[in-house]
Protein backbone atom coordinates (compact mmCIF):
# COMPACT_ATOMS: atom_id res chain seq x y z
CA UNK A 1 0.00 0.00 0.00
CA UNK A 2 1.12 3.33 -0.75
CA UNK A 3 1.72 5.55 1.76
CA UNK A 4 -0.46 8.56 3.07
CA UNK A 5 0.61 12.33 1.79
CA UNK A 6 0.09 14.38 4.83
CA UNK A 7 -2.84 17.26 4.21
CA UNK A 8 0.04 19.68 5.91
CA UNK A 9 2.92 18.69 3.46
CA UNK A 10 -0.22 18.98 0.53
CA UNK A 11 -1.39 22.84 1.81
CA UNK A 12 2.89 24.02 1.98
CA UNK A 13 3.66 22.32 -1.39
CA UNK A 14 -0.01 24.30 -3.03
CA UNK A 15 1.91 27.63 -0.63
CA UNK A 16 5.27 27.44 -2.21
CA UNK A 17 4.14 27.21 -5.76
CA UNK A 18 1.51 29.81 -5.39
CA UNK A 19 4.57 31.67 -4.21
CA UNK A 20 6.48 31.36 -6.98
CA UNK A 21 3.89 32.90 -9.26
CA UNK A 22 3.26 35.78 -6.57
CA UNK A 23 0.01 34.50 -5.19
CA UNK A 24 -1.66 33.92 -2.29
CA UNK A 25 -3.58 30.73 -2.30
CA UNK A 26 -7.56 31.53 -2.05
CA UNK A 27 -9.07 29.80 0.55
CA UNK A 28 -11.23 27.73 -1.47
CA UNK A 29 -8.15 26.30 -3.40
CA UNK A 30 -6.97 25.35 0.13
CA UNK A 31 -10.26 23.37 0.49
CA UNK A 32 -10.11 21.73 -3.04
CA UNK A 33 -6.66 20.17 -1.79
CA UNK A 34 -8.41 18.79 1.22
CA UNK A 35 -10.99 16.79 -0.41
CA UNK A 36 -7.99 15.59 -3.40
CA UNK A 37 -5.63 14.67 -0.48
CA UNK A 38 -8.60 12.64 1.60
CA UNK A 39 -9.89 11.21 -1.06
CA UNK A 40 -6.30 9.90 -2.03
CA UNK A 41 -5.22 8.80 1.42
CA UNK A 42 -8.81 7.52 2.44
CA UNK A 43 -11.21 4.43 0.77
CA UNK A 44 -12.90 3.83 -1.00
CA UNK A 45 -10.23 5.67 -2.95
CA UNK A 46 -13.04 7.80 -5.49
CA UNK A 47 -13.65 11.52 -5.74
CA UNK A 48 -15.86 13.81 -7.68
CA UNK A 49 -15.06 17.44 -7.44
CA UNK A 50 -17.47 19.86 -8.83
CA UNK A 51 -17.17 23.48 -8.26
CA UNK A 52 -17.91 26.40 -10.34
CA UNK A 53 -16.68 27.83 -13.61
CA UNK A 54 -13.34 29.71 -13.34
CA UNK A 55 -12.93 28.70 -9.82
CA UNK A 56 -9.32 26.98 -10.67
CA UNK A 57 -10.20 23.53 -10.12
CA UNK A 58 -8.09 21.98 -13.08
CA UNK A 59 -5.08 24.30 -11.73
CA UNK A 60 -5.57 23.01 -7.94
CA UNK A 61 -6.07 19.40 -9.58
CA UNK A 62 -2.51 19.80 -11.31
CA UNK A 63 -0.34 20.98 -8.50
CA UNK A 64 -2.53 18.19 -6.55
CA UNK A 65 -0.85 15.64 -9.12
CA UNK A 66 2.16 17.08 -9.20
CA UNK A 67 2.12 17.08 -5.28
CA UNK A 68 1.46 13.13 -5.18
CA UNK A 69 4.27 12.33 -7.24
CA UNK A 70 6.73 14.30 -5.30
CA UNK A 71 5.57 12.31 -2.20
CA UNK A 72 4.82 9.15 -4.11
CA UNK A 73 7.76 9.33 -7.19
CA UNK A 74 6.34 5.61 -8.34
CA UNK A 75 3.03 6.56 -9.22
CA UNK A 76 1.63 6.21 -12.18
CA UNK A 77 -1.32 9.01 -13.59
CA UNK A 78 -3.70 8.51 -16.26
CA UNK A 79 -5.40 12.51 -17.24
CA UNK A 80 -8.13 11.32 -19.10
CA UNK A 81 -10.54 14.48 -21.02
CA UNK A 82 -13.32 14.63 -23.42
CA UNK A 83 -10.51 15.24 -26.31
CA UNK A 84 -7.05 14.41 -26.19
CA UNK A 85 -5.83 18.52 -26.60
CA UNK A 86 -8.14 19.06 -23.23
CA UNK A 87 -6.00 16.08 -21.13
CA UNK A 88 -2.66 17.18 -22.93
CA UNK A 89 -2.76 20.44 -21.17
CA UNK A 90 -3.27 18.88 -17.36
CA UNK A 91 -0.02 17.27 -18.97
CA UNK A 92 1.49 20.52 -19.71
CA UNK A 93 0.55 21.87 -16.41
CA UNK A 94 1.91 19.25 -14.49
CA UNK A 95 4.82 19.49 -16.60
CA UNK A 96 5.33 23.32 -15.45
CA UNK A 97 4.91 22.93 -12.17
CA UNK A 98 7.48 19.71 -11.59
CA UNK A 99 10.13 22.19 -13.47
CA UNK A 100 9.95 25.25 -11.35
CA UNK A 101 8.49 24.25 -7.87
CA UNK A 102 11.32 24.24 -5.64
CA UNK A 103 10.51 21.18 -4.31
CA UNK A 104 10.74 19.12 -7.61
CA UNK A 105 14.31 19.62 -8.91
CA UNK A 106 15.28 15.87 -7.40
CA UNK A 107 12.48 14.14 -8.94
CA UNK A 108 13.23 15.57 -12.44
CA UNK A 109 15.29 13.25 -14.73
CA UNK A 110 18.52 13.32 -15.85
CA UNK A 111 17.83 12.97 -19.18
CA UNK A 112 13.89 13.63 -20.29
CA UNK A 113 13.47 11.10 -23.04
CA UNK A 114 9.56 11.08 -22.25
CA UNK A 115 8.93 14.73 -21.32
CA UNK A 116 6.74 16.26 -23.76
CA UNK A 117 2.68 16.99 -24.89
CA UNK A 118 1.15 13.43 -23.91
CA UNK A 119 3.48 11.48 -21.50
CA UNK A 120 6.27 12.78 -19.23
CA UNK A 121 8.37 10.52 -16.99
CA UNK A 122 10.03 11.64 -13.68
CA UNK A 123 12.85 10.27 -11.58
CA UNK A 124 11.58 7.25 -9.93
CA UNK A 125 12.12 3.34 -8.98
CA UNK A 126 13.49 1.08 -12.25
CA UNK A 127 11.14 -1.36 -12.90
CA UNK A 128 8.35 0.84 -13.91
CA UNK A 129 6.86 0.43 -17.33
CA UNK A 130 4.05 3.42 -17.67
CA UNK A 131 5.15 7.08 -17.87
CA UNK A 132 4.50 9.32 -14.39
CA UNK A 133 1.89 11.07 -15.62
CA UNK A 134 -0.27 9.85 -19.42
CA UNK A 135 -2.92 11.26 -21.00
CA UNK A 136 -5.40 10.54 -23.31
CA UNK A 137 -8.92 11.46 -25.03
CA UNK A 138 -11.30 9.41 -23.61
CA UNK A 139 -11.74 7.61 -27.39
CA UNK A 140 -8.43 7.20 -27.53
CA UNK A 141 -6.14 3.36 -26.76
CA UNK A 142 -5.98 2.99 -22.97
CA UNK A 143 -5.86 -1.20 -23.55
CA UNK A 144 -3.13 -2.48 -21.63
CA UNK A 145 -2.59 0.86 -19.11
CA UNK A 146 -1.80 0.60 -15.59
CA UNK A 147 -2.52 3.47 -13.21
CA UNK A 148 -2.25 4.66 -9.57
CA UNK A 149 -4.16 7.61 -10.19
CA UNK A 150 -6.95 8.26 -13.04
CA UNK A 151 -7.75 11.73 -13.39
CA UNK A 152 -10.87 12.27 -15.15
CA UNK A 153 -10.91 15.78 -16.82
CA UNK A 154 -14.23 17.57 -18.45
CA UNK A 155 -15.07 13.74 -20.01
CA UNK A 156 -18.70 15.34 -20.14
CA UNK A 157 -18.89 17.90 -22.24
CA UNK A 158 -21.46 19.12 -24.62
CA UNK A 159 -19.48 17.18 -27.24
CA UNK A 160 -19.82 13.65 -25.20
CA UNK A 161 -23.19 14.22 -23.85
CA UNK A 162 -25.82 15.84 -26.07
CA UNK A 163 -27.81 12.50 -26.53
CA UNK A 164 -28.89 9.40 -24.67
CA UNK A 165 -26.66 7.32 -27.08
CA UNK A 166 -23.53 9.90 -26.42
CA UNK A 167 -24.21 9.67 -22.52
CA UNK A 168 -24.60 5.68 -22.64
CA UNK A 169 -21.39 5.32 -24.53
CA UNK A 170 -19.55 7.91 -22.39
CA UNK A 171 -20.55 5.77 -19.50
CA UNK A 172 -19.59 2.23 -20.50
CA UNK A 173 -15.89 3.77 -21.83
CA UNK A 174 -15.91 5.02 -18.24
CA UNK A 175 -16.34 1.68 -16.67
CA UNK A 176 -13.30 0.25 -18.57
CA UNK A 177 -11.17 2.19 -15.92
CA UNK A 178 -11.86 -0.26 -13.21
CA UNK A 179 -9.24 -3.10 -15.38
CA UNK A 180 -6.75 -0.53 -15.62
CA UNK A 181 -6.86 1.48 -12.03
CA UNK A 182 -4.60 -0.84 -9.54
CA UNK A 183 -5.23 -2.05 -6.53
CA UNK A 184 -6.26 0.67 -3.93
CA UNK A 185 -5.89 3.23 -6.44
CA UNK A 186 -7.69 6.75 -6.47
CA UNK A 187 -10.14 7.84 -9.27
CA UNK A 188 -11.55 11.42 -9.50
CA UNK A 189 -13.72 13.00 -11.62
CA UNK A 190 -13.70 16.76 -11.93
CA UNK A 191 -15.88 18.77 -14.15
CA UNK A 192 -19.26 20.45 -14.47
CA UNK A 193 -22.59 18.92 -15.37
CA UNK A 194 -23.55 19.86 -18.87
CA UNK A 195 -27.06 17.46 -18.50
CA UNK A 196 -29.47 16.70 -16.59
CA UNK A 197 -28.68 12.94 -16.90
CA UNK A 198 -25.27 14.12 -15.78
CA UNK A 199 -22.86 11.12 -15.06
CA UNK A 200 -21.29 13.00 -11.99
CA UNK A 201 -24.20 11.67 -9.72
CA UNK A 202 -22.44 11.16 -6.11
CA UNK A 203 -22.45 11.92 -2.80
CA UNK A 204 -18.85 12.42 -2.55
CA UNK A 205 -18.45 15.63 -3.54
CA UNK A 206 -17.84 19.29 -3.36
CA UNK A 207 -19.78 22.42 -4.25
CA UNK A 208 -18.32 25.81 -4.40
CA UNK A 209 -20.93 28.32 -4.68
Amino acid sequence: MMQSVAITAAYGFLDTWNNVLGFQTPKHHRKIMDFLIDVLNNEPHRGLLNAFRHSGKSTVVGIFAACVLYHRPETRILILSAESSLASRMVAHIRNILENHPWCKDILPDVKKEWGTHKITIKRPIGIREPSVICQGISGNITGMRSDLIICDDVEVPNTCNTQQKRDNLRERLRELDFILSPNGTMIYIGTPHTKDTIYKTDQDISDN
